[in-house]
């Protein structure tokens, strides 16, 4: 990153983002807070989450703590649905096109569905039964 100060980047992680390409505030808006932490973890940085919601309170113009949890959770979905698109082989020798935000949709969908399911099983499980 530039020398201009960016709330909730310091030193460490603005060295970071440059080393991974992303010199101003601009190639970070335009990378987003997701694909940023990304590039930085696949440079085989040890970033923490906490880097990640840095990025987003910067972006949104907050403090990193102050990003509302169903954000965080949002954001860890994204990481998740990214990494895991991107350990899948290639189909036929071509890479498998999937909206990152689709497939997180998709697995929050899927999880969603399953705590029902649970749901609906604890209270079948605490219903009073006749024999």
């Amino acid at each position: 990153m530039s020398r201009g100060k960016l709330l909730n980047i310091g030193p460490k992680s603005s060295a970071w983002l440059r080393q991974v390409g992303i010199h101003t505030e601009q190639d970070l808006r335009e990378t987003g807070a997701v694909e940023a932490f990304l590039k930085v973890k696949r440079a085989s940085f040890r970033p923490s989450l906490n880097l990640l919601y840095a990025i987003e309170g910067a972006l949104q113009g907050c403090h990193w703590q102050q990003v509302p949890s169903e954000r965080r959770a949002e954001l860890l979905l994204l990481v998740d649905a990214a990494e895991a698109l991107q350990a899948q082989p290639k189909l036929g020798g071509k890479v498998r096109e999937i909206d990152i935000e689709d497939y997180a949709a998709e697995q929050l969908s899927e999880s969603h569905d399953q705590n029902d399911d649970d749901a609906d099983q604890a209270e079948a499980d605490n219903g009073i039964r006749f024999d």
